[in-house]
This record gives structure tokens, C-alpha cells and sequence, in this order.
């Protein structure tokens, strides 16, 4: 007579889970969007939009290779990124306040920008192009950092296709779409008016609409050298780009 005892059933694996339809996710993945197009919009604007408004104006093609520095704050922002996360404008939070502070500044220098003629102002257009650089890449990190504390890990996946998104609308507004409007309808400097009241309203919504989140607990300095010397790079950038224009 066998004794054997049947095999028990093999493990299966848990279905992956998925992002469950409610509201309050719904106004998450909504955020997310939003965020990310705030977060896209700058980059044209001291990239190649930035480039044909220097050509329009005459610039030498020197001069417009010596601007493509201006974008050096975007690749070295993680030097600051430890200062980002240990100290916390008041009133709206860590995240939340970065992010409307940081998108005030960038409307308030895109306004700027609008004043200067970079033809006849080029030194004080480059560094106010810097500034929207460097603040533009402030607040990708406080994106980068709310998002990934906001949003549930089964909305992860999704909340990142809907960052892109939003990211890459907002390029073609402002690196596509501008090109045509400043060439048909109006001037460069209106152009960067219009993009300086975007981002305005960006604020104004990361200010009313974010969700809040938990309080983040007081945390130490991480790595000061490493900040005190992202500090000292991106002064030397400034004052490279600025001599140099």
C-alpha cells in the first residue's frame, strides 16, 4: 500500500497590484501631471528657445556656444539637493514650500528675462538665465522628492508616465510653440511674459491644490562638504557664463 503524500501545490505568485480608482487618487495622479508640466517648462526657455531669440537679436555664434552653460545647474543639482531636504520654507511645508517658492522665483526671473534686451544687456541676461536655470533645477528636486513621497507604490509606475507627460507638453509650449508665436504673433519678450504667468499660476495651484503631506521629522545635514562644494561649482558657473558673455 503507497504512503506517499501528494506534493503540496506549488506557491503562486500575488497578482501585481493596481492603482485603486478613488478620488483622492485621482487628484494625486492629477498633481503629478500638473507638477511635472511645471517642471518642464523652464528648460526651453534657457535652452533652445532661449538659442533663436539670441540669433534673432544678433548675438555672434561665439556667444551662443558660451551660453549653452547656462544649463549646467540642471546637471549638477544633486550637489545641492542635501540642502533642499534638510531645510523647510515656512508656512507650506518641506515639499510643498520648496515647490511654490521655487516657482515663484523662476515666473519672477522669466519676468526679468522679458526686460533685458540680450543683445544690448548680455552679462545681465546671461546671469538672470543662469538664475532661471538654477532655481528651475530646485525645484525638480522638491518634484522629484513630493512626488515620490506622495503617491502610493502601486500609483508609482503611472505617476511617472503622467510626470513625462506633463514634462514633455511643456516643452513643446515652450520650445516648440514659441518659436512659431514669437516668428507670427508677437515678440520674444512677450513670449517669456506669458511663460513667467504660467509658471505663476503653477504656484498658485502647488500652493492651494497639493495634497499635504505627513510631517517630516527635523533631519541632519547630509553631507555639508558635498553641499558647501555644489555651492561653490554653481557660484563658478555663474561668474564663468557671466565673464564670458
Amino acid at each position: 500500500m503507497s504512503t506517499d503524500v501528494p506534493a503540496p501545490d506549488a506557491p503562486t505568485e500575488a497578482p501585481p497590484t493596481r492603482p485603486r480608482a478613488t478620488l483622492a487618487a485621482a487628484h494625486r495622479l492629477i498633481v503629478v501631471l500638473v507638477l511635472g508640466f511645471a517642471s518642464g517648462l523652464p528648460l526651453a526657455l534657457v535652452g533652445g528657445a532661449m538659442q533663436a531669440w539670441l540669433t534673432i537679436e544678433g548675438i555672434d555664434i561665439a556667444t551662443i556656444g558660451f551660453f549653452a552653460l547656462v544649463g549646467v545647474p540642471y546637471t549638477f543639482k544633486y550637489l545641492w539637493a542635501p540642502l533642499v531636504d534638510r531645510f523647510e520654507p515656512p508656512g507650506l511645508g518641506r515639499r510643498r514650500g520648496w515647490i511654490v517658492v521655487t516657482q515663484l522665483l523662476v515666473a519672477a526671473a522669466l519676468f526679468a528675462m522679458a526686460t533685458l534686451s540680450p543683445s544690448l544687456q548680455t552679462q545681465a541676461f546671461a546671469a538672470v538665465a543662469v538664475l532661471v536655470a538654477l532655481v528651475s533645477a530646485t525645484q525638480d528636486i522638491a518634484i522629484d522628492a513630493y512626488r515620490t513621497e506622495l503617491l502610493e507604490p502601486a500609483e508609482r509606475g503611472l505617476g511617472g508616465s503622467l510626470t513625462v507627460l506633463g514634462y514633455r507638453l511643456a516643452m513643446v509650449l515652450s520650445g516648440g510653440v514659441s518659436l512659431i508665436w514669437a516668428e507670427q504673433w508677437g515678440s520674444w519678450a512677450e513670449v517669456y511674459q506669458v511663460m513667467a504667468w504660467i509658471m505663476l499660476g503653477a504656484a498658485a495651484f502647488s500652493a492651494i491644490a497639493l495634497p499635504k503631506l505627513a510631517p517630516l521629522p527635523p533631519r541632519e545635514l547630509a553631507g555639508p562638504l558635498r553641499g558647501l562644494l555644489g555651492g561653490v561649482a554653481l557660484l563658478a558657473g555663474v561668474y564663468v557664463v557671466v565673464r564670458i558673455a
